[in-house]
Protein backbone atom coordinates (compact mmCIF):
# COMPACT_ATOMS: atom_id res chain seq x y z
CA UNK A 1 0.00 0.00 0.00
CA UNK A 2 1.45 3.51 -1.23
CA UNK A 3 1.57 6.61 1.66
CA UNK A 4 -0.94 8.55 -0.73
CA UNK A 5 -3.38 5.78 -0.33
CA UNK A 6 -5.94 5.96 2.33
CA UNK A 7 -5.89 3.34 4.91
CA UNK A 8 -9.27 0.87 4.48
CA UNK A 9 -11.61 1.03 8.03
CA UNK A 10 -10.41 -1.83 10.22
CA UNK A 11 -13.60 -2.79 12.26
CA UNK A 12 -14.58 -4.82 15.05
CA UNK A 13 -17.36 -8.19 14.41
CA UNK A 14 -17.07 -10.46 17.65
CA UNK A 15 -16.44 -9.86 21.11
CA UNK A 16 -15.44 -12.89 22.85
CA UNK A 17 -14.86 -12.50 26.63
CA UNK A 18 -14.46 -14.29 29.64
CA UNK A 19 -14.12 -11.97 32.82
CA UNK A 20 -14.97 -11.81 36.94
CA UNK A 21 -18.08 -9.88 35.70
CA UNK A 22 -19.51 -12.64 32.77
CA UNK A 23 -18.82 -14.22 29.58
CA UNK A 24 -19.27 -13.65 26.56
CA UNK A 25 -20.58 -10.06 25.34
CA UNK A 26 -23.71 -10.02 26.79
CA UNK A 27 -22.39 -11.24 29.93
CA UNK A 28 -19.68 -8.84 29.93
CA UNK A 29 -22.37 -5.73 29.33
CA UNK A 30 -24.83 -6.92 31.69
CA UNK A 31 -21.88 -7.38 34.18
CA UNK A 32 -20.49 -3.69 33.46
CA UNK A 33 -23.66 -2.18 33.46
CA UNK A 34 -25.03 -3.80 36.73
CA UNK A 35 -22.05 -1.24 38.91
CA UNK A 36 -21.78 -4.55 41.11
CA UNK A 37 -18.04 -5.09 41.57
CA UNK A 38 -16.88 -8.63 41.11
CA UNK A 39 -14.21 -8.68 43.69
CA UNK A 40 -14.34 -10.78 46.48
CA UNK A 41 -11.57 -12.99 48.85
CA UNK A 42 -9.60 -15.02 46.63
CA UNK A 43 -10.76 -18.56 46.86
CA UNK A 44 -7.74 -20.13 44.61
CA UNK A 45 -5.53 -19.93 46.76
CA UNK A 46 -4.52 -19.56 50.51
CA UNK A 47 -4.21 -15.64 50.94
CA UNK A 48 -3.00 -15.22 53.96
CA UNK A 49 0.46 -14.83 53.93
CA UNK A 50 -0.15 -11.61 52.03
CA UNK A 51 -1.23 -8.24 53.01
CA UNK A 52 -3.61 -8.32 50.37
CA UNK A 53 -6.62 -10.76 50.26
CA UNK A 54 -8.98 -9.51 47.32
CA UNK A 55 -8.72 -10.36 43.56
CA UNK A 56 -11.24 -11.17 40.84
CA UNK A 57 -11.84 -14.78 39.87
CA UNK A 58 -13.16 -16.08 37.02
CA UNK A 59 -15.21 -18.40 38.71
CA UNK A 60 -17.91 -20.38 36.65
CA UNK A 61 -15.23 -21.09 33.72
CA UNK A 62 -15.25 -24.65 32.59
CA UNK A 63 -12.82 -25.40 30.07
CA UNK A 64 -14.46 -28.77 29.16
CA UNK A 65 -17.32 -26.70 27.55
CA UNK A 66 -15.28 -25.60 24.71
CA UNK A 67 -11.74 -27.98 24.67
CA UNK A 68 -11.75 -31.34 24.29
CA UNK A 69 -10.51 -33.43 27.20
CA UNK A 70 -6.62 -33.86 25.45
CA UNK A 71 -6.48 -30.04 25.05
CA UNK A 72 -7.72 -29.59 29.06
CA UNK A 73 -4.36 -31.24 29.96
CA UNK A 74 -2.35 -29.80 27.49
CA UNK A 75 -2.83 -26.08 27.97
CA UNK A 76 -2.86 -24.15 31.60
CA UNK A 77 -5.30 -21.59 32.34
CA UNK A 78 -3.51 -18.66 30.52
CA UNK A 79 -4.24 -20.61 27.11
CA UNK A 80 -7.69 -21.61 27.97
CA UNK A 81 -8.72 -19.05 28.46
CA UNK A 82 -7.57 -17.58 25.38
CA UNK A 83 -8.79 -20.46 23.27
CA UNK A 84 -12.47 -20.62 24.85
CA UNK A 85 -12.64 -16.24 24.56
CA UNK A 86 -11.54 -16.81 20.66
CA UNK A 87 -14.06 -19.20 19.92
CA UNK A 88 -16.44 -17.14 21.28
CA UNK A 89 -15.49 -14.22 19.40
CA UNK A 90 -15.99 -16.19 15.92
CA UNK A 91 -19.15 -17.51 16.72
CA UNK A 92 -20.22 -13.82 18.15
CA UNK A 93 -18.65 -12.53 14.45
CA UNK A 94 -20.60 -15.33 12.61
CA UNK A 95 -17.41 -16.66 10.94
CA UNK A 96 -16.65 -20.45 10.41
CA UNK A 97 -13.66 -20.98 11.00
CA UNK A 98 -13.58 -24.02 8.29
CA UNK A 99 -14.69 -21.46 5.58
CA UNK A 100 -12.01 -18.64 5.98
CA UNK A 101 -9.31 -18.74 4.10
CA UNK A 102 -6.13 -19.70 6.18
CA UNK A 103 -3.66 -17.76 5.53
CA UNK A 104 -5.45 -14.69 5.55
CA UNK A 105 -6.22 -14.91 9.40
CA UNK A 106 -3.55 -13.95 12.28
CA UNK A 107 -3.89 -14.01 16.07
CA UNK A 108 -2.36 -11.32 18.32
CA UNK A 109 -2.69 -11.77 22.13
CA UNK A 110 -1.21 -9.41 25.13
CA UNK A 111 -0.51 -10.88 28.13
CA UNK A 112 1.55 -9.34 31.38
CA UNK A 113 2.52 -13.17 32.78
CA UNK A 114 1.92 -15.69 30.52
CA UNK A 115 1.76 -19.04 31.60
CA UNK A 116 3.80 -17.98 35.10
CA UNK A 117 1.25 -19.31 37.09
CA UNK A 118 1.48 -22.67 35.62
CA UNK A 119 5.01 -22.55 36.19
CA UNK A 120 5.01 -22.07 39.74
CA UNK A 121 2.52 -25.33 40.31
CA UNK A 122 5.35 -27.39 38.25
CA UNK A 123 8.31 -26.09 40.27
CA UNK A 124 5.93 -27.14 43.61
CA UNK A 125 5.50 -30.65 42.09
CA UNK A 126 9.49 -30.82 41.09
CA UNK A 127 10.28 -29.57 44.61
CA UNK A 128 7.95 -32.23 45.65
CA UNK A 129 8.91 -35.34 43.51
CA UNK A 130 11.85 -34.32 41.31
CA UNK A 131 11.86 -34.04 37.44
CA UNK A 132 9.23 -36.83 37.06
CA UNK A 133 6.86 -34.78 38.79
CA UNK A 134 6.60 -32.25 36.26
CA UNK A 135 4.36 -31.88 33.15
CA UNK A 136 6.85 -33.07 30.12
CA UNK A 137 4.02 -29.89 28.49
CA UNK A 138 5.68 -27.11 30.96
CA UNK A 139 7.86 -25.73 28.07
CA UNK A 140 5.00 -25.33 25.75
CA UNK A 141 2.49 -23.87 28.17
CA UNK A 142 4.65 -21.28 29.83
CA UNK A 143 5.78 -19.07 27.22
CA UNK A 144 3.91 -15.71 26.25
CA UNK A 145 3.38 -17.04 22.57
CA UNK A 146 1.68 -19.80 23.89
CA UNK A 147 -1.98 -18.48 23.82
CA UNK A 148 -2.32 -17.44 20.05
CA UNK A 149 -0.01 -20.21 18.84
CA UNK A 150 -2.92 -22.33 20.31
CA UNK A 151 -5.40 -19.94 19.05
CA UNK A 152 -3.80 -20.83 15.66
CA UNK A 153 -3.25 -23.98 15.96
CA UNK A 154 -7.05 -24.94 17.16
CA UNK A 155 -8.49 -23.21 13.85
CA UNK A 156 -5.67 -23.72 11.76
CA UNK A 157 -4.75 -20.10 10.84
CA UNK A 158 -1.59 -19.51 9.29
CA UNK A 159 -1.33 -15.52 8.76
CA UNK A 160 0.11 -13.71 11.47
CA UNK A 161 0.79 -14.87 14.86
CA UNK A 162 2.35 -12.95 17.34
CA UNK A 163 2.27 -12.30 21.27
CA UNK A 164 3.65 -9.54 23.55
CA UNK A 165 3.84 -9.40 26.90
CA UNK A 166 4.25 -5.49 27.86
CA UNK A 167 2.65 -4.98 31.34
CA UNK A 168 -0.36 -4.10 31.78
CA UNK A 169 -0.33 -1.93 28.49
CA UNK A 170 -0.06 -5.73 26.52
CA UNK A 171 -3.65 -6.37 24.98
CA UNK A 172 -3.82 -2.40 23.55
CA UNK A 173 -0.40 -2.97 21.84
CA UNK A 174 -1.91 -6.24 20.27
CA UNK A 175 -4.93 -4.70 18.99
CA UNK A 176 -2.36 -2.59 17.60
CA UNK A 177 -0.42 -4.64 15.91
CA UNK A 178 -4.00 -6.49 14.18
CA UNK A 179 -4.42 -3.41 13.11
CA UNK A 180 -1.43 -2.89 11.20
CA UNK A 181 -1.52 -6.13 9.79
CA UNK A 182 -4.66 -5.07 8.33
CA UNK A 183 -4.04 -2.06 7.39
CA UNK A 184 -0.80 -3.52 5.25
CA UNK A 185 -3.01 -5.89 3.48
CA UNK A 186 -1.59 -9.22 5.54
CA UNK A 187 -4.56 -10.32 6.77
CA UNK A 188 -8.62 -9.90 6.02
CA UNK A 189 -9.54 -11.00 9.56
CA UNK A 190 -7.77 -11.06 12.99
CA UNK A 191 -8.39 -12.24 16.31
CA UNK A 192 -6.91 -9.89 18.94
CA UNK A 193 -6.79 -9.28 22.81
CA UNK A 194 -5.34 -10.56 25.86
CA UNK A 195 -5.42 -13.32 28.13
CA UNK A 196 -4.37 -13.38 32.10
CA UNK A 197 -4.10 -15.68 34.51
CA UNK A 198 -1.99 -14.33 37.56
CA UNK A 199 -3.74 -16.08 40.49
CA UNK A 200 -1.27 -17.93 42.03
CA UNK A 201 0.59 -17.60 45.74
CA UNK A 202 4.32 -16.34 43.69
CA UNK A 203 2.60 -14.17 41.11
CA UNK A 204 0.17 -12.72 43.11
CA UNK A 205 2.27 -12.02 46.05
CA UNK A 206 5.26 -10.29 43.71
CA UNK A 207 2.61 -7.69 43.56
CA UNK A 208 1.54 -7.63 47.59
CA UNK A 209 4.91 -7.54 48.09
CA UNK A 210 5.77 -4.12 46.65
CA UNK A 211 2.22 -3.09 48.20
CA UNK A 212 1.20 -2.48 44.56
CA UNK A 213 -2.20 -3.53 45.32
CA UNK A 214 -5.09 -2.61 47.88
CA UNK A 215 -5.24 -3.78 51.57
CA UNK A 216 -8.93 -2.97 51.97
CA UNK A 217 -9.69 -6.48 52.84
CA UNK A 218 -12.38 -6.17 55.04
CA UNK A 219 -14.78 -4.34 52.05
CA UNK A 220 -13.58 -6.40 48.81
CA UNK A 221 -16.23 -5.17 46.53
CA UNK A 222 -15.06 -1.63 47.24
CA UNK A 223 -11.20 -2.35 47.39
CA UNK A 224 -10.96 -1.09 43.73
CA UNK A 225 -10.95 3.07 43.98
CA UNK A 226 -10.10 4.70 40.85
CA UNK A 227 -9.83 8.77 41.00
CA UNK A 228 -10.59 8.47 44.69
CA UNK A 229 -8.71 10.08 47.81
CA UNK A 230 -8.80 7.21 49.82
CA UNK A 231 -7.70 4.92 46.55
CA UNK A 232 -4.67 2.76 47.99
CA UNK A 233 -3.43 0.22 45.10
CA UNK A 234 -4.84 -2.09 42.12
CA UNK A 235 -7.13 -5.35 42.62
CA UNK A 236 -5.49 -8.01 40.45
CA UNK A 237 -7.96 -10.31 38.32
CA UNK A 238 -7.84 -12.26 35.65
CA UNK A 239 -9.59 -13.61 32.85
CA UNK A 240 -9.72 -12.86 28.46
CA UNK A 241 -11.06 -10.78 25.97
CA UNK A 242 -10.67 -11.41 22.17
CA UNK A 243 -11.59 -9.46 19.25
CA UNK A 244 -12.33 -10.22 15.59
CA UNK A 245 -10.85 -7.31 13.34
CA UNK A 246 -11.86 -7.12 9.83
CA UNK A 247 -10.81 -5.01 6.79
CA UNK A 248 -14.23 -3.34 6.67
CA UNK A 249 -14.88 -4.38 2.84
CA UNK A 250 -14.50 -8.21 4.07
CA UNK A 251 -17.10 -7.41 6.67
CA UNK A 252 -19.25 -5.42 4.65
CA UNK A 253 -18.77 -8.31 2.23
CA UNK A 254 -20.04 -10.80 4.62
CA UNK A 255 -22.88 -8.50 5.66
CA UNK A 256 -21.19 -8.71 9.37
CA UNK A 257 -22.78 -6.80 12.38
CA UNK A 258 -20.23 -3.96 12.91
CA UNK A 259 -19.79 -3.02 16.73
CA UNK A 260 -17.15 -0.15 16.15
CA UNK A 261 -13.83 0.85 13.82
CA UNK A 262 -10.81 0.39 15.22
CA UNK A 263 -9.43 4.23 13.67
CA UNK A 264 -5.92 4.19 15.61
CA UNK A 265 -3.34 3.09 17.69
CA UNK A 266 -0.29 5.24 19.27
CA UNK A 267 2.72 3.85 21.97
CA UNK A 268 5.00 6.00 23.72
CA UNK A 269 7.02 5.08 26.65
CA UNK A 270 7.77 7.36 29.62
CA UNK A 271 11.65 6.75 29.99
CA UNK A 272 11.49 7.40 33.46
CA UNK A 273 10.80 4.51 36.22
CA UNK A 274 9.77 1.05 36.06
CA UNK A 275 6.65 1.17 38.17
CA UNK A 276 5.78 5.30 39.18
CA UNK A 277 4.62 7.02 35.95
CA UNK A 278 6.64 10.23 34.69
CA UNK A 279 5.63 13.20 37.26
CA UNK A 280 4.94 15.20 34.30
CA UNK A 281 2.94 12.90 32.25
CA UNK A 282 4.36 14.18 29.39
CA UNK A 283 4.43 10.38 27.09
CA UNK A 284 1.30 9.88 28.13
CA UNK A 285 -0.32 12.50 26.88
CA UNK A 286 1.88 12.35 23.58
CA UNK A 287 0.40 8.59 23.04
CA UNK A 288 -3.23 10.35 23.83
CA UNK A 289 -2.47 12.92 21.07
CA UNK A 290 -0.80 10.50 18.51
CA UNK A 291 -3.52 8.28 18.77
CA UNK A 292 -6.10 11.05 18.16
CA UNK A 293 -3.64 12.30 15.28
CA UNK A 294 -3.53 8.91 13.47
CA UNK A 295 -7.25 8.80 13.75
CA UNK A 296 -7.87 12.54 11.82
CA UNK A 297 -9.80 12.80 15.65
CA UNK A 298 -9.32 16.49 17.49
CA UNK A 299 -9.84 16.45 20.91
CA UNK A 300 -13.73 18.61 20.68
CA UNK A 301 -14.32 15.62 18.73
CA UNK A 302 -14.25 12.82 21.39
CA UNK A 303 -17.51 11.62 22.74
CA UNK A 304 -15.96 10.14 25.61
CA UNK A 305 -12.48 8.79 27.38
CA UNK A 306 -11.97 5.27 28.81
CA UNK A 307 -9.72 5.93 31.47
CA UNK A 308 -6.78 3.53 32.62
CA UNK A 309 -8.12 4.23 35.99
CA UNK A 310 -6.09 1.83 37.87
CA UNK A 311 -7.05 2.76 41.31
CA UNK A 312 -3.05 3.20 42.44
CA UNK A 313 -2.59 6.60 44.01
CA UNK A 314 0.11 8.04 41.52
CA UNK A 315 -1.39 6.43 38.64
CA UNK A 316 -4.81 7.80 38.66
CA UNK A 317 -3.81 11.38 39.62
CA UNK A 318 -0.94 11.35 37.30
CA UNK A 319 -3.28 9.84 34.03
CA UNK A 320 -5.90 13.25 35.14
CA UNK A 321 -2.75 15.51 34.20
CA UNK A 322 -2.03 13.48 31.11
CA UNK A 323 -5.70 13.82 29.59
CA UNK A 324 -5.89 17.28 30.82
CA UNK A 325 -2.50 18.51 28.63
CA UNK A 326 -3.58 15.97 25.79
CA UNK A 327 -7.28 17.22 25.20
CA UNK A 328 -7.19 20.74 27.35
CA UNK A 329 -8.57 21.87 30.09
CA UNK A 330 -12.27 22.86 29.15
CA UNK A 331 -12.55 19.66 27.09
CA UNK A 332 -11.08 16.96 29.73
CA UNK A 333 -13.65 19.03 31.94
CA UNK A 334 -16.61 18.37 29.92
CA UNK A 335 -16.44 15.30 27.72
CA UNK A 336 -17.46 12.14 29.88
CA UNK A 337 -14.46 9.78 31.03
CA UNK A 338 -15.35 6.33 32.24
CA UNK A 339 -13.01 3.73 34.15
CA UNK A 340 -14.37 0.20 34.93
CA UNK A 341 -11.39 -1.19 36.78
CA UNK A 342 -14.07 -1.31 40.10
CA UNK A 343 -15.91 -3.38 39.10
CA UNK A 344 -13.39 -5.92 36.96
CA UNK A 345 -10.32 -5.14 39.14
CA UNK A 346 -7.13 -5.46 37.04
CA UNK A 347 -6.83 -8.47 34.99
CA UNK A 348 -3.22 -6.58 33.83
CA UNK A 349 -2.35 -7.72 30.59
CA UNK A 350 -5.76 -8.95 29.42
CA UNK A 351 -7.52 -5.94 31.14
CA UNK A 352 -7.06 -3.43 28.11
CA UNK A 353 -8.71 -6.06 26.18
CA UNK A 354 -12.41 -6.68 28.68
CA UNK A 355 -11.76 -2.09 28.14
CA UNK A 356 -11.38 -1.95 24.49
CA UNK A 357 -14.66 -4.83 24.21
CA UNK A 358 -16.91 -2.64 27.21
CA UNK A 359 -15.72 0.35 24.21
CA UNK A 360 -17.13 -1.14 21.26
CA UNK A 361 -20.09 -2.27 23.11
CA UNK A 362 -20.65 1.16 24.63
CA UNK A 363 -20.86 2.55 20.95
CA UNK A 364 -23.25 0.49 20.08
CA UNK A 365 -25.70 0.04 22.58
CA UNK A 366 -25.25 4.13 23.09
CA UNK A 367 -24.55 3.54 26.62
CA UNK A 368 -21.44 4.65 28.40
CA UNK A 369 -20.72 1.64 31.45
CA UNK A 370 -20.55 3.67 35.03
CA UNK A 371 -16.89 4.29 37.00
CA UNK A 372 -18.04 2.89 40.40
CA UNK A 373 -16.86 3.50 43.74
CA UNK A 374 -15.59 7.21 43.94
CA UNK A 375 -16.72 8.05 46.93
CA UNK A 376 -14.72 11.46 47.57
CA UNK A 377 -12.75 12.25 44.49
CA UNK A 378 -9.18 13.41 45.33
CA UNK A 379 -8.64 16.68 44.31
CA UNK A 380 -5.96 15.87 42.05
CA UNK A 381 -8.31 14.24 40.03
CA UNK A 382 -11.16 16.84 39.64
CA UNK A 383 -9.88 18.39 36.14
CA UNK A 384 -11.82 14.78 35.03
CA UNK A 385 -15.63 15.04 34.05
CA UNK A 386 -16.25 11.04 35.54
CA UNK A 387 -18.89 8.99 34.87
CA UNK A 388 -21.32 8.56 37.87
CA UNK A 389 -22.20 5.17 39.48
CA UNK A 390 -25.28 4.37 37.04
CA UNK A 391 -24.72 3.56 33.36
CA UNK A 392 -24.94 6.77 31.05
CA UNK A 393 -26.72 7.38 27.78
CA UNK A 394 -24.15 9.15 24.77
CA UNK A 395 -24.41 9.94 21.36
CA UNK A 396 -21.90 7.90 19.73
CA UNK A 397 -18.50 9.44 18.89
CA UNK A 398 -14.99 8.51 18.85
CA UNK A 399 -13.41 7.17 22.53
CA UNK A 400 -9.96 7.52 23.38
CA UNK A 401 -8.92 4.32 25.42
CA UNK A 402 -6.01 4.90 27.85
CA UNK A 403 -3.62 1.79 28.81
CA UNK A 404 -0.63 2.40 30.99
CA UNK A 405 1.82 -0.49 32.06
CA UNK A 406 4.73 -0.89 34.29
CA UNK A 407 7.94 0.09 32.77
CA UNK A 408 6.05 3.50 31.65
CA UNK A 409 4.60 2.04 28.42
CA UNK A 410 1.77 4.22 27.46
CA UNK A 411 -0.59 2.06 24.90
CA UNK A 412 -4.01 4.35 23.12
CA UNK A 413 -6.60 3.36 21.23
CA UNK A 414 -9.43 5.34 19.39
CA UNK A 415 -12.55 3.60 18.46
CA UNK A 416 -15.37 5.44 16.64
CA UNK A 417 -19.14 4.19 15.02
CA UNK A 418 -18.05 1.37 12.47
Amino acid sequence: MSQSEPLEPVVVTGIGALTPLGSGAEGLWSGALSGKSAVDTVTAFDPSPFITHVAAEVRDFDPRAFLDAKQVRRFDRYSQFAVASAMMALRDAALDPETLPKDRVGVCVGTALGGVSFAETEHTAYLEKGPRGVSPLLALAIFAGAASCNVAIEFGFTGPATANGDSCASAPIALGNALHYLRRGEADVMIAGGSEAPLSPLAFGAFALIRAMSQRNDAPATASRPFDKDRDGFVMGEGAAMLVLERKSHAEKRSARIYAELASYALTNDGHHMTAPRPDAESASRAMRLALEYAGVSPGELAAVKAHGSSTPLNDSTETKAITQALGEDVAGRVPVFGTKALHAHALGATGAFEAALCCLALHHRTLPPTANVFERDPACTALNLTGSAPQPFTPGPILANSFGFGGINACLVFRPG
